[in-house]
């Protein structure tokens, strides 16, 4: 059985939150303005229920198949979690993924801003939505180019009546965070958004400063995935 492993006196989770108090002090943030998404990708429920026991109630998970397989007996045995879909996520899947979220933070093409439309005027759900800007222009990584922000932006408001709340990226491995954090609050700031999805386990405090409102922290708390 996992268990949550703890560093000196403190649980790794303690840890985070009490970086996240840190960053926010030094940004001259509160720090109820910053969401901590506990990233539990690929780790079941032994894994995660002492992380519920510590008190987060806020995670995020990459795949719709994999939360369906874990998420309802957990939410059943914990009321009031908020579940995230961080990763990419294909339109025939968007019925499940509108009945299960609370947010989803990949919409990235007008195919799955549609389906999405569809899907909550049908189950009568509304789930936080964020676009995902490719701040990189990665080939390999999803996400609206950052030029195509804006427009997409537009489209999903006036052609589909999707109500996207914030912006959301994934910095390229190989670069510094700080530009792309930058142009995604930049971005979000034109077109009125409130909300930014940004940092994970290395550079979350970083992204605190550049204004953060959620950030996607697994590592630093699950441990390393196997």
């Amino acid at each position: 059985m996992m268990t949550l492993v703890t560093t000196g006196s403190e649980t790794p989770l303690a840890e985070v939150r009490n970086e996240i108090a840190r960053a926010c002090a030094a940004a001259r943030r509160d720090p109820s303005e910053v969401t901590l998404v506990a990233i539990s990708k690929m780790f079941g429920a032994d894994a995660i229920a002492p992380v519920i026991a510590a008190g987060q109630r806020v995670f995020g998970e990459n795949r719709v198949q994999e939360a369906k397989a874990k998420w309802p007996a957990l939410m059943a045995r914990h009321p009031g979690i908020e579940l995230h879909l961080v990763g990419p996520l294909q339109s025939n899947k968007a019925k499940d993924a509108v009945a299960l979220f609370d947010a989803i933070h990949s919409v990235d093409r007008p195919s799955l801003a549609e389906a999405l439309a569809k899907e909550c005027a049908r189950q009568e759900r509304r789930p936080t939505l964020f676009v995902e800007v490719n701040t990189g222009a990665e080939p390999q990584k999803a996400g609206v180019l950052p030029e195509d922000t804006d427009a997409f932006v537009k489209t999903c408001r006036e052609s589909y009546g999707v109500d996207i709340a914030g912006l959301m990226c994934i910095p390229p491995a190989d670069e510094p965070p700080a530009p792309h954090f930058a142009l995604t609050a930049k971005i979000a700031h034109r077109n009125g958004l409130k909300l930014l999805s940004m940092g994970m386990s290395a550079d979350f405090p970083l992204a605190i400063a550049f204004g953060a409102t959620h950030v996607r922290v697994g590592t630093a708390i699950f441990g390393a995935r196997t």
